[in-house]
C-alpha cells in the first residue's frame, strides 16, 4: 500500500518540475492523471520515498508522446 502523503507529494513535485520545463502544459492536463496512476502502480510494486517516486514520475512524463496527450 502506498502512503497517500508520499504519493501526493511525489505527484505534486513531479508535476511542478514538468510544468516548469513545459510552460505550455496546463495545470489540468490529462498527463497529470496518467502521472498519478503511474506513481500509484510504482508505489505498490515497491516501497519508495517521495523523492524516488517524484524522480520516477518526471522520467515517466518525459517519455510520454507529446501528440497523444
Amino acid at each position: 500500500m502506498v502512503d497517500e502523503v508520499v504519493l501526493k507529494n511525489a505527484t505534486d513535485t513531479a508535476w511542478t518540475v514538468y510544468r516548469a520545463r513545459h510552460p505550455d502544459v496546463g495545470p489540468q492536463d490529462s498527463r497529470r492523471c496518467l502521472l498519478e496512476r503511474h506513481l500509484q502502480r510504482r508505489g505498490e510494486e515497491r516501497e519508495s520515498d517521495t523523492e524516488e517516486l517524484a524522480g520516477f514520475g518526471i522520467a515517466y512524463l518525459l517519455r510520454l508522446p507529446q501528440d497523444e496527450c
